[in-house]
């Protein structure tokens, strides 16, 4: 799924029956500006930065309308806190087991998914979820 452009990414929240509220924007411009896989309260504490009355409960809600209609996704690294992904091309990531960052790495399918494993006859691969473990450059040196 291609991520929309511009103000096209605030119309699919509409697209999918939900409003464009002032705060659904705001978490996703905070998932938008780093890119570095936040956790909701990490999303919460820079969007309360600029918008003081938001609250926990309201973030968690906006992550999860970001989640239903595409425009993120929900990145689980073990019995680690779910973290948010803007990036919804098909990707993989890379965990550093020192600073604990998440960086995407992306990867070709080709035109059929099932190419990339051995899989029974008939099965049909809908989402693929990887993650990589290991130290990042900046760890490494």
């Amino acid at each position: 799924m291609m991520k929309p452009a511009g103000n096209e990414r605030y119309e699919t929240i509409s697209h999918n029956g939900h409003r464009l509220t002032p705060q659904r924007r705001e978490v996703y411009d905070v998932l938008l500006s780093e890119r570095d896989h936040p956790t909701a309260t990490e999303v919460f504490l820079r969007a309360k930065a600029r918008m003081p009355s938001i609250s926990l409960a309201t973030v968690y809600n906006c992550l999860e309308t970001l989640v239903d209609c595409g425009l993120a996704k929900q990145v689980n690294v073990e019995r680690e806190a779910t973290r948010y992904c803007p990036n919804v091309q098909e990707h993989a990531h890379f965990v550093c087991d020192r600073c604990k960052k998440v960086f995407d790495v992306p990867f070709a399918l080709g035109e059929k998914r099932e190419q990339m494993w051995d899989l029974p006859p008939g099965f049909t691969v809908e989402r693929c979820d990887i993650t990589l473990r290991g130290i990042c450059t900046n760890c490494n040196t």
